[in-house]
């Protein structure tokens, strides 16, 4: 009972209308009022220096002088109030959205009882909204501590403190844990979640035949360390971020050198990064490199490639959008990404004015613009091409000097032959006239075109013959132009081996670069106003102490604010940092984040389930160097993890959608992972890392398409912002407008049309057919074969029968109808392939029990 009474306090906190047993005597301004005012009437009556009607509503005896028509509330007379009848009126607030039912009775309720405040107001407030306690005490807002973790007895099953902490929240509604599920689920579960792949068959008989104390944790141990498991786990971070490998805006250009962003993700997680170091690495990878002294080191490039994830944002100013509008677009589609990817905040609305729930006013969304603004300056830009950074290297110049010089001596014989070849078509087509128009012709072709007289333009227009050029000297003769053809190709041969240039797509700083930074008025960079110092948000930092951006650190060339937005984000006081990137693992493992909306943790943001639990794993995360592997370690050697998906009728009748963790929730794959999966199924898939993009492209129908020879994983197929790849978009792959929080699982007729009729499912179904049938064996041997490619496990003796069934009518329906068959497929190959297909779209193939 002692951990339920914080749990309810908390939750009790968040709200801001009144419980059914509350007496209206207990409503205050700040708690219930104030957030009404907030997201209806402080942009007119607040927050900017004037106030419409003279009416400031930030404080109650402001209300009680009110403005140009008279008190705006009389106390204890709801009906008297002249705030109260404009709302009822519909008059107030003007526009569409408009104060709610339970909103205005809320107002007539504290009128009616005093239009109390929960304490003396102050003598003077200063400009905008300010933040009240009330507001710094919402749950996401407060500083993380490590909460208490209950003590149950043996019985509860409990492994981990997340089951002591969840079975607290249980018990109270009879819930408790369901059983574990058998080792063959763990084992597809713990591959699918850590590295995305199924197990080979020695891998499962590895696991299965392990009875030894610690199987289990073994198995974890070794999925951290394949070098999938950054693949699986980047494409998460890759969704945050707004990964694409093209611009977007205007012509939606390709982006040629971002993979090596995507790649320093997928390391990252190889190595076991600390996440903090992580953070810092990609908002001031360039600050931490310092200046190039001769060539790049590796971890100065790495600490470079690191910066990408501030240059994923939509950027189309190499394209035609290169405008005020266009380069102000980026920056804010980049503010978007850093604050929902890290702080679980979306700060859009405080660009305009403040922010209408949270507290967030508007100079704090500049203060971050001005942190970001020495190095995305919209008043001193660079284009994408502007700001790639060469990886050449002083070798490299020296080695393409060395060529450049050996092609120059081609292409001065080249020139010499050419200007030979010329010389002799013109004195042959100059033979065929006589003097003096021979000479005179000679002379207006010898002629530079910029001095040439009117008359002499005149001559060559009339004899056209005469105007040889390097162009048509084949007209004149072929084999002169074949043999200074064939000098081109020598000379390209050997410029050919110059080393290739090589680029970063980072964002550097210049050095020394300090720009203003000016609130926007109504976030119109036509309308600056004050300037705006880099800072913290305010409700983040502790009261009175909030973090300002400036650096004076003479080690630096740069302005080091981003360096220090990155050390504060990580220095383990900022309250939403490590509760959102928890409460994202959490996702990933449970299909459903702590917090519903892992991007939005303020008050349009869904309430924690279980917010004691997100601090608990919040403190563990940073106590243990922000390590990615001890979360995982500690979350699938729970209970909550390690038990069945089943349903029991009982339970779900008091929690249907399982909220309170009772069973393990069936997750659907991603579409990157069920491609991969049957490019695994089919032994096809091509396990290499790294590298540039796989090319997309069209297919007969319109669709994009993978080309059938690529078999890499899907996390490298190229992505395009105007043109996702059908298979994926149909399983709910993000199309990159600028980044995504959260994936929906959707179930459309689509996805039912992909899985029948798509050629990359259909071509699967046959290469897996092919692997069943290779060995001549009975027909339950390679019915067996399938199942096990398929499923990793072999079929019951119903299962077996059904499919043996299925391939004898396939058969005769193939015979019968006469179907026209692909060429070298055989009747039997056909029906196996269907077979196949029927396994690869089930529901045990796509989901992850």
């Amino acid at each position: 009972m002692r951990l339920i009474l914080p749990l309810l306090t908390l939750l009790s906190s968040c709200l801001i209308s009144v419980s059914p047993g509350r007496a209206a005597a207990d409503l205050t301004y700040e708690q219930h009022i104030r957030p009404i005012f907030r997201q209806h009437c402080f942009d007119c009556h607040g927050a900017e220096e004037r106030k419409e009607a003279e009416l400031d509503l930030r404080l109650v005896r402001f209300m009680t002088d009110g403005g140009e028509s008279g008190p705006a509330i009389v106390s204890g007379e709801p009906g008297d109030s002249l705030l109260i009848q404009r709302i009822r009126d519909g008059e107030m607030p003007p526009g569409e959205a408009k104060v709610s039912v339970e909103e205005l009775t809320l107002l007539e309720q504290w009128v009616a009882a005093g239009a109390k405040t929960a304490r003396p107001e102050p003598e003077s407030i200063g400009p905008g909204l300010g933040i009240t306690p009330e507001e710094r005490s919402f749950w996401s807002f407060r500083p993380i501590e490590r909460p208490r973790v209950p003590v149950h007895d043996e019985t509860s099953r409990v492994r981990t403190p997340i089951d002591a902490l969840l079975l607290a929240v249980m018990q109270p509604r009879e819930l408790h844990f369901s059983s574990d599920a058998d080792r063959r689920t763990l084992m597809l579960r713990a591959y699918f979640d850590l590295i995305g792949l199924p197990p080979s068959d020695e891998e499962a008989d590895a696991f299965l035949s392990d009875v030894a104390p610690g199987a289990w944790e073994r198995l974890i141990e070794r999925l951290l360390r394949s070098p999938h498991y950054g693949e699986r786990w980047a494409r998460h971070w890759l969704d945050v971020a707004g990964y694409a490998d093209s611009e977007g805006a205007g012509a939606d250009a390709d982006r040629p050198w971002a993979w090596r962003y995507r790649d320093y993700v997928i390391r990252s997680f190889n190595q076991d990064k600390s996440f903090d170091q992580f953070i810092v690495e990609q908002l001031a990878g360039d600050e931490l490199a310092g200046p190039k002294n001769g060539d790049f080191t590796e971890e100065q490039i790495e600490l470079l490639i690191a910066t990408g994830f501030l240059r994923t944002a939509a950027d189309g100013t190499g394209s035609g959008d290169n405008d005020p509008s266009g380069r102000n677009q980026v920056m804010t589609d980049t503010i978007k990404i850093v604050t929902t990817s890290l702080m679980g905040l979306s700060v859009a609305c405080a660009q305009c004015h403040d922010h209408r729930y949270d507290p967030i006013p508007q100079t704090d969304y500049y203060a971050l613009r001005a942190t970001l603004e020495p190095a995305i300056d919209w008043q001193a830009w660079k284009t994408p091409e502007e700001r790639r950074v060469s990886l050449y290297t002083k070798e490299d110049h020296e080695r393409s000097a060395e060529i450049e010089k050996e092609a120059s001596k081609v292409t001065d014989e080249r020139t010499a032959k050419q200007s030979k070849f010329i010389e002799e078509a013109l004195t042959k087509e100059l033979s065929k006239y006589d003097e003096p128009l021979r000479t005179q012709l000679r002379s207006a072709y010898e002629t530079s075109g910029d001095t040439r007289t009117s008359d002499q333009t005149a001559l060559l227009k009339k004899y056209p013959s005469t105007n040889i050029t390097p162009g048509n000297l084949y007209q004149y003769n072929q084999a002169a132009a074949d043999e200074i053809k064939k000098i081109d190709e020598k000379i390209s041969e050997i410029r050919a081996k110059k080393p290739p240039h090589e680029y970063v797509r980072a964002l550097v700083e210049p050095s020394g670069h300090i720009p203003e930074t000016r609130l926007f008025h109504r976030g119109d960079y036509r309308q600056p106003k004050f300037e705006v110092s880099p800072a913290s948000l305010t409700v983040a930092a502790p009261e009175n102490d909030r973090t300002f951006f400036s650096s004076n650190d003479p080690e630096l060339s740069t302005s080091g604010r981003r360096l220090a937005f990155a050390k504060w984000l990580t220095s383990g006081r900022h309250p939403l940092v490590a509760r959102t990137i928890v409460n994202r693992v959490w996702l990933h493992h449970f299909g459903r984040g702590i917090v519903e909306t892992p991007a939005d943790f303020g008050r349009l943001g869904t309430q924690p389930t279980h917010p004691v639990l997100l601090d608990w794993l919040a403190a563990e995360f940073m106590e243990h160097d922000w390590k990615l592997s001890h979360l995982h370690r500690i979350i699938m050697t729970s209970t909550a993890y390690l038990q069945t998906s089943a349903r029991s009728e009982e339970f779900n009748q008091i929690d249907p959608d399982n909220r309170y963790y009772w069973r393990k929730s069936l997750i659907r794959l991603e579409a990157e992972i069920l491609r991969d999966r049957m490019l695994s199924a089919s032994k096809q898939l091509d396990r290499e890392l790294f590298g540039k993009p796989i090319p997309i492209q069209e297919d007969d129908t319109g669709q994009v398409v993978v080309d059938e020879s690529q078999k890499r994983r899907s996390i490298y197929i190229q992505q395009r912002r105007t043109r996702p790849v059908a298979l994926m978009k149909a399983f709910d792959a993000p199309v990159m407008v600028t980044n995504c929080d959260r994936r929906q699982s959707s179930t459309v007729a689509t996805q039912s049309l992909m899985l029948m009729n798509g050629g990359f499912v259909l071509s699967q179904a046959a290469h897996m057919a092919t692997v069943a049938t290779e060995q001549v064996v009975p027909l339950e041997q390679r019915v067996a074969k399938a199942w096990q490619l398929a499923l990793c496990r072999p079929p019951s003796d119903v299962e077996k029968e059904i499919s043996i069934s299925f391939i004898n009518e396939q058969l005769a329906a193939i015979t019968a109808e006469e179907t026209k068959l692909p060429e070298n497929v055989t009747p039997d190959q056909q029906a196996m392939a269907d077979l196949c297909q029927v396994l690869l779209t089930s529901n045990e193939f796509l989901y992850v029990d």
